[in-house]
């Protein structure tokens, strides 16, 4: 088992979230952001309710980049509509839906004790 990492020596910590963005590893990101070890991408989906399965076909194009992914679905726990589930499922993609908030602190704790996740964020205003 690798060593655990201090949070901030994490390459794509997730530094702060709120007024519909996030600072990622020093960068400021406004709106949605997907976020792996290697990258973070802008991500225009808008909320929980209207995911489809177009919204998370940038997250499915990334697969190889983690094992398995958190949803941040805005400032409260919603359901993933069937759709957008459906897809992440036949791509054989493992995923776990959390508030924002819950969904970054989950993020910097899982890299920085070297899991391969990724977060896929909706902001909270």
């Amino acid at each position: 088992m690798p060593p655990l990492r201090e949070l901030d020596q994490a390459e794509r910590r997730i530094e702060r979230y709120g007024a519909g963005g996030f600072r990622i590893g020093g960068v400021v990101h406004e709106g949605g952001a997907l976020v792996t070890e290697r990258r973070t991408a802008a991500w225009p989906a808008v909320s929980l309710a209207s995911l489809d399965a177009d919204d998370v076909a940038p997250l499915i194009a990334l697969r190889d980049e983690f094992e398995f992914v958190l949803i941040g679905c805005g400032p409260r726990f919603g359901l993933l509509p069937k759709a957008a589930k459906q897809a992440l499922r036949e791509a054989g993609i493992r995923f776990d839906v959390m508030d924002t908030g819950a969904a970054c602190r989950t993020y910097n704790v899982l890299v920085a004790e070297g899991r391969r996740v990724a977060a896929a964020l909706l902001p909270v205003a």
